[in-house]
């Protein structure tokens, strides 16, 4: 099959642009803030979506079965796609980005080609082989066969979202490699809407099917329509070529190559997630869906901070190590460590203190649903652990593309298998005996497991050391930080009145909670010496291809 190469754009724009012998000045604080802006609408969506989940499906089993069966290919949409796959690609992506037009498209239709039959036969397999994944990631549903029998079938629907969304997957860590961040981060936002559109049909009755095997259905909708918003811009840039079934492309080989030890290496969360999901499975019913809905509130900030600047920091980070400017690839990492701790911190703070509230207003006041004060109860102890890991999940995103970027997987995939580990021995010590909130704490061990290990790696290696800004920042941040925590700590009542508040009451005390804490942590930072100009980050990057 042969690849069908599209011609040189001739403006210098979009991917013309990178062909200038020009330099050209990338601001990535700027593109952290477009990628943080659409992952907040993503994240409100998917709270909207989880509110109305919420109020279909409460913390009931039904809950648990459509859960599992949305878990599994995310799992592996997580492992594969976004994670692993985008940190293999996109350095080798890079290398060919800056070898020009003609070299990348040779590239991308060899690896697409490869990728596509790959996914083909992985979902098969996972179609075909459901009930068995149902029992991987649920064996507490075994010696219940109807919830087995109901939730395999689930299985079958949503599976293969898996193949589009890994599609989708790939196209963004296209556009992100010429520095198109907005659509990829907006794309999430289209798996929420589905869902709510899917949702709302169950509620009016249209179909002559079980709610649940609607929004089911909603999820293998969203696959294709996140995919089909991107193929226009792909289209535009030039980079919608034919696939190629290639396996002897030295690139695609080095993506083979760097994937292997990849999987482990970028998905630490996911494989602690199937854990819980494993062990909270053999737990009250009710576990499942009191970890998801905390684990949905801790996403928020993670997309809007980690997930954010890991995003962005990649591909930059490559592109240093591709030119040999350590200077500016030190300089990024420091950036995106004050940055992401200034604010990780204080959300941990307030998710810590604030997370009976917040959950309330969500899944009691908002969704008017089926969560009761007892399971607000159950999944604000699940959130206080995931508070305490937050800053973790942060410092991860931000040290892991250093060793991407240098085409580094076997090193973070070590210290992956070693904080995997510490979440599947703490897990196993506590589940029993802490129920789901051991699961939480399990998590939050394992993701400063990971970060410290990935710090203590890049020093060793010389690619990076704390400088005197980071610490700075960093014991600023802390102080500000405590400032906050005191507060709520001596000004929140009781969780029992939260729980007791009327809905707009309690609406209203939240909101200005957490207006008043923003604002507080604010002042204090100023009166610290810290001014928003401080986060300011940007490199010039030159092309020398003509």
């Amino acid at each position: 099959m042969s690849t069908t190469i599209p011609p040189e754009p001739e403006k210098t724009t979009g991917l013309g642009a990178e062909n200038t012998s020009e330099s050209k000045a990338q601001n990535l604080t700027r593109q952290g803030g477009v990628v943080a802006g659409m992952t907040l609408l993503s994240r409100i969506s998917g709270l909207m979506r989880d509110i109305v989940l919420s109020y279909l499906f409460g913390a009931s089993a039904v809950a648990d079965m459509f859960f599992v069966a949305f878990r599994i290919p995310n799992f592996f949409r997580r492992l594969f796609a976004e994670g692993a796959f985008s940190q293999a690609f996109v350095p080798v992506l890079m290398q060919y980005k800056a070898k020009g037009h003609k070299e990348l498209t040779y590239f991308v239709a060899g690896l697409s080609g490869l990728f596509g039959i790959v996914l083909l036969g992985f979902v098969a397999l996972g179609v075909v082989f459901a009930s068995g994944l149902t029992a991987l990631f649920a064996p507490g549903f075994i010696d219940q066969p109807e919830q087995f029998s109901a939730t395999t079938e689930l299985v079958r629907i949503t599976f293969p979202y898996l193949g589009f969304i890994s599609l989708t997957a790939f196209a963004g860590s296209l556009l992100n490699a010429h520095n198109q961040f907005a659509l990829p981060a907006f794309t999430p936002v289209m798996l929420n809407l589905c869902l709510m559109i899917a949702a709302m049909l169950a509620l009016t009755g249209w179909f002559n099917l079980q709610p649940v095997v609607i929004v089911a259905w909603g999820v293998m909708a969203a696959g294709i329509v996140q995919l089909g918003i991107q193929l226009p811009a792909l289209s535009r840039m030039g980079l919608l070529v034919r696939p190629q079934i290639s396996t002897r492309h030295e690139g695609v080989r080095k993506v083979g190559v760097l994937l292997i030890p990849a999987v482990l290496a970028a998905s630490v969360g996911q494989i602690n997630a199937l854990v819980n999901t494993i062990l909270a499975s053999t737990l009250t019913s009710g576990s499942i869906a009191w970890l998801y809905y905390a684990d949905r509130l801790l996403e928020l900030p993670v997309g809007l901070v980690a997930v954010a600047l890991g995003t962005v920091m990649l591909p930059h980070l490559s592109a240093m190590v591709a030119r040999g400017d350590s200077d500016a690839f030190r300089g990024t990492i420091s950036w995106g460590l004050s940055l992401g701790l200034m604010l990780a911190l204080p959300a941990a703070v307030a998710l810590y203190f604030f997370a009976q509230p917040l959950l309330a207003v969500l899944f009691m006041s908002l969704s008017g649903g089926a969560m009761t004060a007892f399971d607000i109860r159950m999944s604000s102890y699940a959130l206080e652990m995931f508070a305490i890991a937050l800053p973790g999940f942060v410092l991860v995103k931000v040290l892991s593309p250093a060793y991407f970027a240098h085409q580094d997987t076997r090193t973070p995939f070590h210290y992956a298998a070693i904080a995997v580990a510490v979440n599947l021995v703490v897990s196993l010590a506590t589940f029993q005996t802490m129920g789901h909130t051991g699961l939480a704490m399990a998590t939050a061990m394992s993701a400063w497991t990971q970060a410290t290990l990935l710090y203590i790696g890049l020093h060793r290696k010389g690619h990076y050391r704390l400088d005197r800004k980071v610490t700075l920042v960093t014991m600023k941040t802390l102080f500000a930080s405590a400032i906050l925590g005191v507060g709520l700590l001596y000004s929140l009542p009781e969780a029992q009145v939260w729980l007791d508040m009327q809905s707009l009451p309690r609406i209203g005390w939240t909101i200005g909670v957490m207006f008043l804490g923003a604002g507080v942590y604010g002042l204090a930072l100023l009166f610290l010496g810290m001014r928003p100009s401080d986060f300011k980050h940007q490199h010039v990057e030159a092309d020398k291809q003509k």
